[in-house]
Protein backbone atom coordinates (compact mmCIF):
# COMPACT_ATOMS: atom_id res chain seq x y z
CA UNK A 1 0.00 0.00 0.00
CA UNK A 2 1.49 3.32 -0.85
CA UNK A 3 -0.09 6.71 0.28
CA UNK A 4 -2.51 8.06 -2.59
CA UNK A 5 -1.59 11.79 -4.04
CA UNK A 6 -4.36 13.80 -5.29
CA UNK A 7 -3.95 12.78 -8.84
CA UNK A 8 -5.05 9.23 -8.10
CA UNK A 9 -8.31 10.20 -7.91
CA UNK A 10 -8.96 9.75 -11.92
CA UNK A 11 -7.67 5.79 -11.18
CA UNK A 12 -10.25 5.56 -8.65
CA UNK A 13 -13.00 6.62 -10.29
CA UNK A 14 -12.52 4.72 -13.32
CA UNK A 15 -11.98 1.92 -11.00
CA UNK A 16 -15.03 1.87 -9.16
CA UNK A 17 -16.84 2.03 -12.29
CA UNK A 18 -15.46 -1.53 -13.13
CA UNK A 19 -16.24 -2.77 -9.90
CA UNK A 20 -18.93 -1.28 -8.40
CA UNK A 21 -21.31 -1.39 -12.20
CA UNK A 22 -22.68 -5.02 -11.78
CA UNK A 23 -24.29 -4.32 -8.29
CA UNK A 24 -25.32 -0.93 -9.53
CA UNK A 25 -26.85 -2.16 -12.35
CA UNK A 26 -28.69 -4.84 -10.36
CA UNK A 27 -30.34 -2.47 -8.10
CA UNK A 28 -31.09 0.04 -11.03
CA UNK A 29 -28.56 3.17 -9.79
CA UNK A 30 -25.80 2.02 -12.52
CA UNK A 31 -24.68 5.55 -13.87
CA UNK A 32 -21.31 5.77 -14.94
CA UNK A 33 -20.65 9.35 -14.53
CA UNK A 34 -22.33 9.55 -11.42
CA UNK A 35 -20.33 6.64 -9.91
CA UNK A 36 -17.48 8.41 -11.30
CA UNK A 37 -18.13 11.98 -9.85
CA UNK A 38 -19.11 10.65 -6.30
CA UNK A 39 -15.28 9.49 -5.93
CA UNK A 40 -13.94 12.62 -7.15
CA UNK A 41 -16.50 14.58 -4.80
CA UNK A 42 -15.40 12.45 -2.05
CA UNK A 43 -11.56 11.45 -2.35
CA UNK A 44 -9.28 12.49 0.11
CA UNK A 45 -5.49 11.70 -0.06
CA UNK A 46 -4.68 12.40 3.25
CA UNK A 47 -7.09 9.24 4.26
CA UNK A 48 -6.48 7.20 1.05
CA UNK A 49 -4.26 4.63 -0.08
CA UNK A 50 -3.33 3.17 -3.57
CA UNK A 51 -2.90 -0.92 -3.16
CA UNK A 52 0.06 -1.98 -5.40
CA UNK A 53 0.56 -5.42 -6.89
CA UNK A 54 3.19 -6.42 -8.72
CA UNK A 55 3.83 -2.34 -9.12
CA UNK A 56 1.22 -1.67 -10.56
CA UNK A 57 -1.87 -0.20 -9.71
CA UNK A 58 -4.61 -3.02 -8.39
CA UNK A 59 -6.87 -0.84 -5.95
CA UNK A 60 -7.99 1.30 -3.79
CA UNK A 61 -9.10 1.60 0.01
CA UNK A 62 -9.10 4.70 2.41
CA UNK A 63 -9.70 5.11 6.24
CA UNK A 64 -11.35 8.41 7.36
CA UNK A 65 -11.91 9.42 10.38
CA UNK A 66 -15.40 10.98 11.92
CA UNK A 67 -15.99 11.24 15.55
CA UNK A 68 -14.73 8.36 17.98
CA UNK A 69 -14.67 5.97 14.66
CA UNK A 70 -13.76 5.74 11.35
CA UNK A 71 -15.67 4.98 7.76
CA UNK A 72 -13.97 2.15 5.38
CA UNK A 73 -14.43 4.12 2.06
CA UNK A 74 -13.32 3.79 -1.94
CA UNK A 75 -12.25 0.05 -1.25
CA UNK A 76 -11.80 -1.23 -4.28
CA UNK A 77 -9.81 -3.88 -6.08
CA UNK A 78 -8.99 -4.43 -9.17
CA UNK A 79 -11.01 -7.88 -10.17
CA UNK A 80 -8.33 -9.20 -11.79
CA UNK A 81 -6.61 -9.56 -8.54
CA UNK A 82 -9.72 -10.60 -6.42
CA UNK A 83 -10.13 -14.02 -4.89
CA UNK A 84 -6.19 -14.04 -4.55
CA UNK A 85 -6.25 -12.88 -0.42
CA UNK A 86 -5.17 -9.24 -1.29
CA UNK A 87 -8.38 -7.61 0.02
CA UNK A 88 -7.98 -9.38 2.78
CA UNK A 89 -5.10 -8.28 3.75
CA UNK A 90 -5.40 -4.98 3.20
CA UNK A 91 -8.22 -4.78 5.28
CA UNK A 92 -6.67 -7.00 7.95
CA UNK A 93 -3.78 -4.32 7.98
CA UNK A 94 -6.09 -1.21 8.56
CA UNK A 95 -8.23 -3.81 11.19
CA UNK A 96 -4.70 -3.96 12.77
CA UNK A 97 -4.00 -0.28 13.06
CA UNK A 98 -7.64 0.45 14.37
CA UNK A 99 -7.45 -2.83 16.83
CA UNK A 100 -4.37 -1.11 18.65
CA UNK A 101 -6.00 2.52 18.57
CA UNK A 102 -8.99 1.66 19.79
CA UNK A 103 -10.95 2.80 16.84
CA UNK A 104 -14.38 1.87 15.60
CA UNK A 105 -15.16 1.43 11.89
CA UNK A 106 -17.89 2.06 10.15
CA UNK A 107 -18.88 1.06 6.22
CA UNK A 108 -21.93 0.84 3.98
CA UNK A 109 -21.69 -2.06 1.60
CA UNK A 110 -24.24 -2.38 -1.43
CA UNK A 111 -27.36 -4.59 -0.77
CA UNK A 112 -26.26 -8.17 -2.19
CA UNK A 113 -23.16 -7.42 -2.72
CA UNK A 114 -20.45 -10.22 -1.82
CA UNK A 115 -18.17 -8.07 -0.39
CA UNK A 116 -20.52 -8.44 2.71
CA UNK A 117 -19.35 -11.77 3.40
CA UNK A 118 -15.65 -10.44 3.32
CA UNK A 119 -17.00 -7.98 6.02
CA UNK A 120 -18.80 -10.39 7.88
CA UNK A 121 -15.74 -12.69 8.19
CA UNK A 122 -13.49 -9.92 9.53
CA UNK A 123 -15.96 -8.83 12.54
CA UNK A 124 -18.56 -6.55 10.51
CA UNK A 125 -21.64 -6.68 12.11
CA UNK A 126 -25.17 -5.41 10.51
CA UNK A 127 -25.98 -1.92 12.14
CA UNK A 128 -28.95 -0.97 10.05
CA UNK A 129 -30.16 -0.94 6.06
CA UNK A 130 -31.95 0.82 3.08
CA UNK A 131 -33.17 -0.30 0.23
CA UNK A 132 -29.36 0.17 -1.05
CA UNK A 133 -27.07 0.01 1.21
CA UNK A 134 -26.20 -2.14 4.55
CA UNK A 135 -24.63 -0.23 6.88
CA UNK A 136 -22.09 -2.31 9.26
CA UNK A 137 -19.73 -2.18 11.68
CA UNK A 138 -16.79 -3.46 13.56
CA UNK A 139 -16.01 -2.72 17.23
CA UNK A 140 -11.94 -2.54 17.96
CA UNK A 141 -10.31 -5.90 18.92
CA UNK A 142 -8.58 -5.90 22.58
CA UNK A 143 -4.80 -6.00 21.77
CA UNK A 144 -2.31 -7.99 24.29
CA UNK A 145 0.45 -5.64 24.91
CA UNK A 146 3.52 -7.02 23.71
CA UNK A 147 6.49 -8.12 26.24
Amino acid sequence: MQAAVAGDVEAVAALKAVVMRGDLERLGRWDEDRARQRVRERFDPAWTWIIEVDGAFGGSVALRPEGDAHWLEHFYLDPRYQGAGIGAAVLRRLLDRCDRDGTLVRLDVLQGSAARRLYERHGFVFVSEDPIDVFMARTPRTVTPQR
